[in-house]
């Protein structure tokens, strides 16, 4: 069972850029900016709810959010949905045919155990579990 959505991550260009939109003109309150080496990217928090804005900002133009820059020019990069228990979810979502881009979680952002579901199988949406 999904327990919310986590967060949406946003890929930009640039945080600095990106978050004059968020921050000073949409009035959004940034909870901190933090490298996550692993991912290849910098990410800024920003609350909304119980939920989150991801900003993710590459690193490197060869990591996944680099990539998706470059081809699409920046935009909505993934959906998050919080669980519990995220090694449980994973079995459950391969057992019913869902195709998985991680087999286990990696460390996410925030301290989160993350793992990606591919977008073959989900419509064309790339989808986070994330487990805080």
């Amino acid at each position: 069972m999904f327990e919310k959505i986590d967060h949406v991550g946003i890929a930009v260009a640039g945080l600095d850029e990106a978050l004059k939109l968020f921050r000073d003109q949409l009035g959004l309150e940034c909870k901190g900016i933090e490298l996550v080496e692993e991912q290849k990217v910098k990410v800024a928090f920003l609350p909304v709810g119980e939920s989150k804005i991801e900003l993710l900002e590459a690193t490197d133009p060869e990591g996944p959010v680099g990539k998706f820059v470059e081809k699409k020019g920046g935009g909505v990069h993934h959906l998050s949905f919080r669980v519990k228990n995220i090694e449980e979810k994973l079995k459950q979502l391969k057992e019913k045919g869902v195709a998985l881009i991680d087999e286990k979680p990696r460390y996410g952002a925030g301290g989160a155990k993350i793992a990606f579901l591919h977008p073959k199988s989900t419509g064309g949406v790339l989808i986070e579990i994330c487990e805080r």
